[in-house]
């Protein structure tokens, strides 16, 4: 009963916020649709998946006449009182970041059958387990694509045959990084050894770099050389671990660390070989234009490589660290897995 009234008290609380700051940015701007979000536990500026969908929404305030607010929970009992209190106040779009707020979307969009939502990695259902919900927009990717390119970079960059994985929560969705990630490393080098980890198996997962970066260091310590991190702000660790170890006489960085999510090749320029990139920003901007436009389907969007839902970053900061024989024949095989003649294993499928 007294967590009951304290969700309710939160709930108001953040649905007067809502009222009186809503009256005062719509007052200075004309809305045709009102978009809420609400992230993960790890915040908007994460320098990952959560800063990918919050580029997305900011762009579409920019370039829309939309109104847009967000709420960053700060912990799991946060964010279905946040969910609701948008729902209450008629929100035309309510965006979910994050597998883990699938439950709890599922529970406030049978709710709210009139609204519209879309959830980032996450896949709702109506109650026979098997329709995707109407209102609810499912984004997802083919994370095992993307990973299986950054896999070749690593492996043909790699001197000593042993890469790295730390990944966030150990469930289906981070396995599926993992085994895309082994599965290019192994078309380029077929006896590289990848030595995979994991943060842990709760939300907390997502926001603890102090065990990532101790992850990165027992890998390290095994041997490996590049390790690709899946872990949200954990993973920002391993870039920690790998600066550690410096540079070699010609000024190039003994480890190296590939991001995820967003591009993260300039959080430590030159410790970074790539990043695997899911077009989180593209995904979401998508969902408000399809609101805003009363072009709006529920059930599943998916982005892959064919799409370029996902996709490894090059730009300045990493150059000079990848040959250019590598990207072609990085090329080829991004080519190849779009036209189905690579197929890389997708780890949650049945």
């Amino acid at each position: 009963m007294r967590t009951r009234f304290i969700v309710k008290i939160l709930l108001l609380c953040l649905g007067l916020f809502l009222i009186s700051s809503c009256g005062r940015i719509e007052a200075q701007k004309q809305c045709q649709i009102k978009v809420g979000i609400v992230f993960d536990i790890g915040g908007k500026n994460d320098r990952s998946f959560n800063a990918a969908a919050w580029e997305g929404v900011k762009k579409a305030e920019r370039e829309l006449p939309i109104c847009l607010y967000d709420v960053e929970p700060g912990n799991p009992t946060s964010i279905e009182p946040a969910m609701r209190a948008f729902a209450e106040k008629n929100f035309d779009l309510i965006i979910g970041v994050g597998f883990a707020q699938g439950p709890i979307m599922a529970n406030v969009a049978k709710d709210y059958p009139n609204i519209k939502f879309a959830i980032v990695d996450g896949v709702i259902f109506e109650a026979d387990g098997k329709t995707p919900k109407k209102n609810v927009a499912s984004l997802v990717f083919r994370e095992h694509e993307g990973s299986f390119l950054v896999g070749m970079i690593a492996a043909a960059k790699s001197k000593t045959g042993v890469l790295g994985f730390v990944g966030g929560m150990d469930i289906p969705l981070i396995h599926r990084f993992a085994k895309g990630y082994e599965e290019g490393a192994k078309s380029v080098n077929p006896n590289a050894k990848v030595i995979s980890n994991y943060v842990g198996v709760t939300d907390a997962a997502w926001n603890n770099p102090g065990k990532g970066k101790e992850l990165a260091l027992s890998q390290i310590g095994q041997g490996a050389d590049v390790i690709f991190t899946a872990a949200g702000n954990s993973g920002l660790g391993a870039f920690d671990a790998v600066e550690q170890f410096g540079k070699n006489p010609q000024g190039e960085a003994n480890k190296f660390v590939i991001g995820v999510d967003s591009n993260q090749n300039m959080v430590k320029p030159g410790f970074v070989l790539t990043s695997m990139v899911k077009r989180v920003d593209v995904a979401v901007y998508d969902a408000v234009v399809e609101v805003l436009g009363g072009k709006f389907e529920g059930g599943f969007h998916v982005f892959g490589l064919d799409k370029d839902g996902v996709a490894y970053a090059m730009d300045e900061h990493n150059k000079t660290l990848i040959p250019e024989d590598v990207l072609k024949r990085v090329e080829e095989s991004r080519t190849k897995i779009v036209s189905g003649e690579i197929k890389v294993t997708d780890a949650m499928a049945k």
